[in-house]
């Protein structure tokens, strides 16, 4: 049983999908946990369901946010040992379509967001050498129509993660990638419905889409000590939809 016992975990986009499920799986192998999201009335509800956790509201593109959410969670328990920077907006749209203030906008909630909170938290996680894990997209890692600003953006997650695990890997703090493919969430929901996801995902060589908990099992791994000789590294969470891609 991978044991989080004593130590303290912050979660980005944790009100509903993929975060939800990390913070609530974290919990129950004994880790305390702070909901960050800027869905406030879910984040809180979520958070009661949880025993022990906080909830702090987050906008992951505002620096001035992040300070407060770090420092709020040192306030409340004392340190700081696993990141998830998991919220994320997800943007349609052609590149003649795209306007640049969109396009600019998908950037700073998905690229400088992971930046932002890497850059915030690893003075605490030093402290006790830590775990961050960054979330990409199989769209970060081939390029799709449509997908232009989305795409670019989870791209660079892509880059930043390898530059941190090499500037943090020295204090002791592991940073590495989740690349999710289709997974049932609100976020995809509410662009494809649930009968496509469905279908889709009975495509998948696996024979079904995926579920936050297995987005949240796998980060569980990487946060734990039964990882800790990983860093630097992409694991794909995608039922094998990218197996055979060129």
């Amino acid at each position: 049983m991978l044991d989080l016992t004593g130590k303290v975990a912050l979660i980005t986009g944790a009100a509903r999908g993929q975060g939800a499920a990390e913070a609530e799986l974290f919990a129950r192998h004994g880790a305390r946990v702070v909901l960050a999201d800027i869905l406030d009335v879910e984040g809180q509800a979520r958070t009661a369901e949880i025993a022990g956790a906080d909830y702090v509201h987050l906008d992951i593109s505002s620096e001035e946010q992040w300070q407060a959410a770090v420092q709020r969670t040192l306030t409340k328990f004392g340190r700081l040992d696993i990141l998830v920077n998991n919220a994320a907006a997800l943007g349609f749209g052609s590149i003649e379509e795209t306007s640049l203030q969109e396009f600019m906008r998908m950037q700073s909630i998905n690229l400088a967001g992971v930046f932002l909170g890497m850059k915030t938290a690893v003075s605490a996680l030093k402290a006790n050498g830590g775990a961050i894990v960054n979330v990409s997209s199989i769209a970060g890692i081939r390029g799709r129509a449509n997908l232009s600003a989305y795409g670019a953006s989870k791209w660079g997650v892509r880059g930043l993660t390898q530059s941190a695990a090499l500037e943090f890997g020295r204090y002791g703090v592991r940073v590495n990638l989740i690349v999710p493919g289709l997974i049932d969430t609100d976020m995809t929901r509410g662009r494809y419905g649930l009968e496509k996801v469905r279908e889709r995902g009975a495509t998948l060589p696996v024979g079904r889409h995926g579920e936050p908990l297995d987005v949240a099992r796998l980060a569980l791994f990487l946060v734990a000590d039964e990882s800790g000789f990983c860093t630097g590294a992409e694991f794909v969470c995608d039922g094998g939809e990218t197996v055979g891609w060129i």
